[in-house]
């Protein structure tokens, strides 16, 4: 019987670690007792699935008359950092409201769809480039107004970040 117990309790710290969970039941709640099993004749409905932590955001951006070489990244909670081309870091954290907004614009399906489109030379010197890095998904674009409009979910997601890691 204290196998059984001890493997539940195992069960459940495993859950917990791979849910991202920050609390831990008491002890003696750690595994399911008699009393938390359902009726004989009825089930349990099933759990609820965790919800996937949004991912890290790195942003580069190169070129310009100053030749910048600047990449910020955002982990998932909002704590960013900024490193540039010297190597200098400064660092800092979103707001709730920034946080907010750049998690709403990565998570749009449009940021996956511009980052399907074919890229083209551009026609600009001297201009600013931008990748844009989301999990899995790689956007980017120059900054050329005679390139065409840049892809409008990823300049925002730009503008924001540009403008609230200063």
């Amino acid at each position: 019987m204290r196998s059984a117990s001890m493997a539940g309790v195992k069960v459940a710290l495993v859950a917990a670690v791979l849910s991202g969970c920050t609390t831990t039941a008491p002890p003696d709640r750690a595994a399911p007792s008699a009393t938390d099993r359902p009726a004989s004749g009825t089930t349990a409905p099933p759990p609820a699935e965790p919800t996937p932590a949004p991912a890290r955001v790195v942003l580069t951006r190169s070129g310009g008359i100053a030749g910048r070489g600047d990449t910020v990244t955002v982990e998932p909670d909002g704590r960013w950092s900024v490193v540039d081309r010297a190597g200098s870091r400064r660092t800092g954290r979103l707001s709730g409201a920034d946080l907010d907004r750049l998690r709403r614009l990565v998570a749009d399906p449009a940021l996956a769809a511009e980052a399907g489109r074919p890229s083209a030379p551009t026609a600009c010197r001297d201009a600013f480039s931008y990748r844009l890095t989301v999990g899995t998904v790689e956007t980017g674009y120059v900054d050329c107004p005679t390139d065409g409009g840049p892809p409008a979910t990823a300049r925002a997601v730009v503008e924001l970040l540009v403008g609230a890691t200063g």
